[in-house]
């Protein structure tokens, strides 16, 4: 059997560098080392070393799965962020500032002191929990299209807190501007009660925004969702937004049951006009802020006149004026004569409590 030759590495056998005798112990040791080393580098190799703690480099092959992975990831995250934008699923934090309460004719008329108060407590102590709806404009903002009472109230704590304010709000991207209308409406059916002439007022002016060609097609398309006979009601009280809204400060007050009978009465020819005139000429101050200062004397105007039963103004016949031989009849039920002391003096049917109240507030108004 052939003996097994041994197989010797460079430098092997040879004698050990000796140590300067001036030198330390271990310069011999660090000598030999170093030549060693050489030799392995003569043999294109490295000298051995201690063991190395550090982890060992990947391969390039799972180097390349993972980017991979990650770019896959990052894109999925990417594109389901951007689908629950375009859905109206993801909340986004807008500036205040940026978003406008105008963008709509709103339904509300006025909001509340009391439940204002108690939206801004809750706000301040526990924060937006429902965010607004909103629709990106385009020439920069955002409209608002539900939450008006929330953004009031946190444009109220921004300025009492003296910093510019935020808001929890959805993207909404609306087809058309009725759809737009319609989430406003239905959002305010479901958190907050609304009178039925705030209801029939934002189909009035859904109508003249050009929205829906007539107050049908805005009354059956805005409140698909509500019964039929509130629906008739609300129909019905389009006809006090038609011919008041320009002269009734107090419209929200208005009942359920004064409402339908001064619809009714609303179809008379000329009656709108009795009316208007009685509500502008009542009340402590002329011009625009003309009419009633509260709700109370508002609905007190409209009861006069609608016992009264007037349905137009009637001239006055020459032959019935003072000072031209009739008798002094200047309306059916109303006649007016000179007192002999100085003055003129009204009687007749028609000098009821209702006529007195009008009399004197527009004597008020205009003396």
């Amino acid at each position: 059997m052939a003996k097994r030759k041994r197989l010797t590495l460079p430098g092997e056998g040879l004698p050990p560098v000796p140590a300067d005798p001036g030198a330390p112990p271990e310069a011999g040791a660090l000598a030999n080392g170093l030549e060693a080393a050489s030799m392995f580098a003569d043999f294109g190799g490295a000298a051995p070393s201690e063991p190395s703690l550090a982890p060992p480099a990947r391969p390039p092959i799972a180097a390349v799965t993972s980017e991979a992975a990650l770019s896959a990831a990052l894109a999925e995250v990417t594109q389901t962020l951007q689908q629950a934008r375009r859905e109206g699923r993801l909340v986004q934090v807008l500036p205040l500032a940026a978003v406008r309460t105008d963008h709509l004719v709103r339904d509300r008329l006025a909001v509340e002191d009391e439940a204002m108060a108690a939206l801004r407590a809750s706000l301040r102590d526990r924060g937006q929990q429902t965010p607004i709806d909103v629709v990106a404009l385009p020439d920069g903002g955002y409209g608002l299209i539900s939450g008006f009472r929330r953004v009031a109230a946190l444009q109220a704590l921004a300025v009492e807190q003296g910093a510019p304010g935020t808001v929890l709000a959805v993207l909404r991207h609306p087809a058309e501007a009725s759809d737009a209308y319609l989430a406003m409406v239905e959002e305010n059916e479901i958190r907050a009660g609304l009178s039925h002439y705030e209801r029939a007022r934002i189909a009035v002016k859904a109508v003249e925004q050009g929205v829906y060609p007539g107050q049908k097609a805005a009354l059956l398309d805005l409140f698909r969702n509500v019964s039929r006979a509130k629906r008739s009601k609300i129909g019905s009280f389009m006809l006090l937004v038609t011919h008041l809204d320009s002269v009734l400060r107090f419209p929200g007050q208005i009942g359920e049951r004064l409402g339908l009978r001064l619809s009714q009465a609303l179809e008379r020819p000329g009656f709108a006009g009795v009316l208007r005139e009685a509500l502008q000429s009542a009340g402590p101050m002329a011009g625009p802020m003309a009419g009633p200062d509260t709700p109370q004397a508002e609905q007190a105007v409209i009861g006069a006149v609608l016992r009264g039963g007037r349905a137009a103004p009637v001239a006055a016949d020459p032959e019935n004026v003072p000072g031209q031989g009739g008798p002094g009849q200047i309306a059916p039920g109303l006649c007016l004569h000179p007192h002999p002391g100085g003055g003129l003096v009204l009687s007749g049917p028609g000098v009821d409590a209702g006529f007195r109240l009008r009399l004197e507030a527009w004597l008020r108004a205009h003396g």
